[in-house]
């Protein structure tokens, strides 16, 4: 298999090539590129999978580049959710929120719909749906309109009286928090993906971290890589993804003593079926010793970052604004950054922050950043700028201070508590409780969300409230319309992230299905995992990326 790129495909002696892509129209000139570069070679026979859908708008862009009449078979591959781990799907559509916010397209968002009907065709049809904001709605829409144009979905004759396992859909549109995937995660995993960026549950690091001095030169090489996976299969990191990064080295330390004194066990005296014991367990300890050093040493890449003076002092300014501390006048970190000519993706993520913060800024205030930003990057930015504000990460000011009043009814920001032995959400950032998660742990409330109607109009876009057709009727014990669930199973809700999800906000989740007098769990399924860099990104003309 080989990545797709423009030009001429590698020599090969096959007959047959299958393309597999996104329908996105910029592929399929690369895909035009290989097909014409083979004419000269030995025939072949051309395949193309659109993955999850065949798109019209592409077919007639190879018509266009002449390389239509080449391909033997075209056709689509619905591979539309991707296992990332027990508890979360991801759909891997990186431009979710663009495409539906910027350019107006909803294509992102049927796709969605169809995901989530190929986990009720899985599952049995969800009971209830609630959500918020306009791409929540329009999916709750395209789910309907399906229902009808399809009215007996795949298994539902032998599951119509069955529960089905999954209680509650939960859909949370990216617009309505936005300030959460800005923010600094200070989660383990978060950190990672903050600092070295994962890429489908595996990281790239300097092969010559994991390795002794002595190993080969070419082991040792600068640009090697050591490809890590990153996932609740192995034991150690199970453990310590969702832990604030201060409290992974206790645990780190407490794992090495315990290994160690495994390991000395073998100098004692022992009989044979004690040294029969210690062998069967062999395989597992230096397992665990093996995943103990590799983390021990993320830890320590990972801690080179956090007590940079860069990082500690960003991490102050957040934090501060978080808090509304000056949040309507001219910061002179976010100054200081332009001045120094710092990444733009970090002046533009601070910004945006202190943007949201104060539900907006002053049109004076605006324009100054604006124009002290074009003038130190140039103005081939302006083009990402508007981008921002017409997405509303970036706006002027209106009446309503929506942050500062869901700050305060929301508790979004709690201080003083431990990162260690947390009891809230908030240890995820330190002081911040994702806007997302908070509306999550309060729908599993007695009540849900009928007491926070006046909260919830502060958010953008209508209300999703409602049943799916044709849903069993029946009602388990702990559900939320149950009077007594104190012996039932967890309730299981899909909380459905349309634009994309922090690791930081899964850690969040994860942390309330743990809380045992909630009696919920939760699985995560997103259009894509994203931090504040990749956001924004995903918002800039891929012309404005290599710039940035």
């Amino acid at each position: 298999m080989y990545p797709l790129v423009g030009g001429q495909l590698p020599p090969t002696n096959v007959s047959n090539i299958i393309f597999i892509v996104r329908p996105r129209l910029d592929l399929i000139d690369l895909i035009a590129d290989n097909v014409h570069g083979e004419q000269n070679r030995s025939r072949k026979e051309f395949h193309i999978f659109f993955v999850p859908c065949k798109s019209l708008l592409c077919e007639k862009k190879l018509q266009n580049r002449g390389v239509f009449g080449s391909f033997s078979l075209i056709e689509e591959f619905p591979c539309d959710l991707f296992p990332f781990d027990s508890d979360l799907v991801s759909m891997e559509l990186n431009q979710t929120y663009k495409e539906f916010f910027l350019d107006n397209d909803p294509t992102s968002l049927y796709q969605v719909a169809q995901a989530i009907r190929r986990l009720q065709r899985l599952y049995g049809k969800v009971t209830r749906v609630t959500g918020r904001g306009p791409a929540a709605n329009k999916v709750w829409e395209l789910l309907n309109r399906l229902d009808r144009e399809e009215k007996d979905i795949v298994g539902s004759q032998h599951q119509s009286n069955m529960i089905p396992p999954i209680e509650h859909l939960l859909l949370i549109d990216r617009s309505i928090d936005l300030l959460s995937p800005l923010v600094t995660q200070l989660t383990y995993e978060g950190l990672i993906d903050e600092i070295f960026g994962i890429q489908w549950t595996t990281v790239q690091l300097p092969a010559r971290k994991f390795h002794d001095a002595d190993d080969s030169p070419t082991v040792m090489s600068v640009d090697k890589k050591e490809q890590i996976i990153l996932n609740s299969g192995e034991e150690l990191f199970a453990e310590i993804r969702d832990k604030n990064f201060n409290g992974v080295g206790p645990v780190l330390s407490q794992k090495a003593k315990i290994i160690s004194s495994q390991f000395d066990e073998r100098h004692g005296d022992k009989s044979v079926q004690e040294i029969k014991q210690f062998v069967a367990r062999l395989q597992h300890m230096l397992a665990t010793k093996q995943s103990l050093a590799r983390h021990t040493t993320i830890a320590e890449m990972v801690k080179e970052v956090t007590d940079s003076n860069d990082f500690l002092e960003t991490l102050q300014i957040e934090q501060e604004l978080l808090n509304c501390i000056d949040t309507d006048k001219p910061n002179p970190y976010i100054e200081d950054c332009i001045a120094q000519q710092k990444p733009l993706l970090k002046v533009l993520r601070l910004l945006c922050i202190q943007s949201l913060t104060n539900s907006g800024l002053k049109q004076k205030l605006l324009d100054y950043y604006k124009r002290e930003i074009i003038q130190t990057y140039g103005y081939q930015h302006l083009p990402t700028l508007l981008s921002l504000e017409k997405t509303g990460l970036l706006r002027s000011q209106h009446s309503t201070r929506q942050y500062a009043v869901l700050r305060k009814a929301l508790r979004l920001t709690v201080e003083d508590e431990s990162e260690i032995n947390p009891k809230d959400i908030s240890y995820v950032h330190s002081v911040y409780a994702p806007l997302s998660v908070r509306l999550a742990e309060q729908l599993i409330q007695p009540g849900g969300w009928q007491g926070l109607n006046d909260i919830l109009g502060l958010l953008p876009g209508p209300a999703v409230n409602g049943d799916i057709r044709g849903a069993s009727s029946i009602i388990r014990r702990g559900s939320m319309t149950s009077e007594d669930s104190s012996s039932d199973p967890p309730r299981l809700i899909l909380i459905f992230f349309i634009g994309g999800c922090t690791y930081a906000e899964i850690s969040a989740l994860r942390f309330l299905s743990q809380q045992e007098d909630l009696n919920v769990e939760f699985v995560v399924g997103t259009t894509k995992l994203i931090n504040g860099n990749t956001f924004l990104t995903s918002l800039i003309e891929d012309s404005d990326i290599q710039r940035i």
